[in-house]
């Protein structure tokens, strides 16, 4: 490997290829710390034709790729397997804006540019770029892109794939597709687009692509809304729909357990309704129309809620400060798990008709087989989608029950999500954490097309190996 080692040298700068352990290792484990591998080396190119060329070498001497952006997935997907034969290539140095286009509300970047600093920049030039993750601050638009991420914006503005015209990729010969137009319409054959994303880097590399930007929204209200029941939230949520429309631009649920658990690792995150609602509800409206506009269709929304007996409870942001503070306590829901210790996630889609269903049952086989254990249920209830995670009876130590109880609690899960017609996977990906349990969900003939698609684009097989689909 010492030759192919030597040759990447005529692809990039010596310091731009690490080799020694110390300077490999922050590039090794998940975010999550559940994924560990070893690499030959960690490539960081800086532009395209870097990637291609190191495509080409690897190709040739039959090396496999990890593609890596910010590091924050939660199954594993940019973590090289134990062989040690892999590399890493990392596009953090690939993080130039190439053109705010502002006739066309389109912003062209390259895949390491990071999503907080895009925003931040479109907003500089009025616009609102509105993906928004909780892991906004360190996660990269390939990446994000690469796993069709989602976020607490889906609901009005759509996943990544809604928000992406064009791309610039890679292929696994080392030739580079530049797709990079700001279209709306392009009716000329297969979407090639929509092919990449949220393939995870298996069937190409991202380098490069256009995204939608909008105005700045003039006015946004949030509030925080206590239900009794989910079906009550829903029915909060068709209630919102009706009468805001396209104003609704957040619906996040937070349940009793998830914010209790919040408030013991982050003590200044109280919930501010009062008692302990087993349902809390995040709410945003968005407008381009005056502030007293959006207040007073708030405020006669929450009327009509609490006339109906679908809320017991409401508070208003009365600033930024304040809204900032509700979202706050959505966003560090996962930081509280970490804290806490290990724990399963289920990052799961389930219709809206059958979420009220599910969640009932869900709830009570798990308390059943699983004594003891803690449901951290929250998410983004606007487009059905749950982060459905089982934390370990307290005082259990979370290692062991977790080798004990993982593989039951995942069936017993999923066997629900597909009795709903769900999705085992809605914003996280797939990766290497629920590579064996595809077949069975995607159905064996959409699995085969998937191989068909790996093979035909990827025949060597050398890009993110192991993957979303093997061969």
């Amino acid at each position: 490997m010492q030759n192919f080692i030597n040759q990447l040298s005529t692809v990039l700068e010596t310091k731009y290829i690490l080799t020694q352990d110390e300077d490999k290792a922050p590039y090794l484990t998940d975010w999550r710390k559940r994924f560990t591998g070893k690499a030959l080396a960690v490539l960081l190119p800086g532009n395209a034709a870097e990637v291609a060329n190191i495509v080409k070498l690897c190709a040739a001497s039959q090396v496999a790729i990890v593609p890596q952006g910010g590091h924050t997935g939660f199954c594993g997907g940019a973590t090289p397997d134990n062989s040690g034969k892999q590399v890493i290539l990392n596009l953090k140095r690939m993080n130039q804006i190439r053109e705010i286009d502002s006739a066309n509300q389109t912003i062209t970047l390259e895949a390491g540019c990071i999503l907080q600093a895009v925003q931040e920049k479109a907003a500089v030039q009025g616009f609102l770029f509105p993906l928004s993750l909780g892991a906004e601050g360190s996660c990269m638009i390939g990446g994000n892109l690469a796993t069709n991420a989602g976020g607490t914006n889906v609901l009005r503005y759509g996943n990544a794939r809604d928000l992406c015209l064009g791309l610039e990729v890679v292929t696994a010969k080392g030739e580079i597709w530049n797709g990079v137009k700001g279209l709306r319409k392009d009716n000329t054959g297969y979407d090639l687009r929509d092919l990449f994303i949220g393939s995870e880097g298996t069937l190409g590399i991202i380098t490069a692509a256009v995204m939608k930007l909008y105005p700045l929204p003039i006015s946004q209200w949030t509030t925080l809304v206590a239900c009794e029941t989910i079906a009550f939230s829903i029915a909060l949520l068709n209630l919102f729909q009706k009468r805001a429309t396209s104003l609704l631009t957040g619906f996040e649920m937070m349940t009793q357990e998830s914010l209790e658990l919040n408030e013991k690792h982050f003590p200044q995150m109280t919930n501010p309704l009062q008692g302990k609602p087993p349902f809390t509800v995040l709410i945003e409206l968005s407008d381009h129309e005056s502030e007293d506009h959006v207040r007073q269709l708030l405020e006669t929304i929450l009327e009509e809620a609490f006339e109906s007996g679908l809320i017991i409870d409401a508070v208003i942001a009365s600033n930024l400060s304040q809204a900032n503070a509700f979202w706050h306590m959505r966003e560090h829901i996962t930081l509280a798990q970490a804290e806490e210790g290990a724990n399963l996630k289920h990052d799961i889609t389930i219709p809206l008709s059958s979420l009220d269903c599910f969640i009932k049952e869900t709830d009570a086989l798990m308390r059943t087989k699983f004594p003891g254990v803690r449901i951290i249920n929250f998410g983004h209830l606007g487009d059905g989608n749950l982060h459905y995670n089982i934390a370990p009876p307290l005082g259990t130590d979370p290692k062991i029950f977790n080798e004990i109880n993982e593989k039951p609690i995942h069936e017993l899960v999923y066997a629900q999500v597909e009795r709903c017609n769900g999705s085992i996977s809605a914003e996280h990906g797939v990766g290497q954490l629920k590579l064996d349990g595809l077949r069975a969900h995607k159905g064996e003939v959409a699995h085969e097309l998937m191989k068909t698609l790996k093979r035909a684009l990827d025949p060597q097989n050398i890009l993110n190996p192991h993957k979303v689909v093997s061969i």
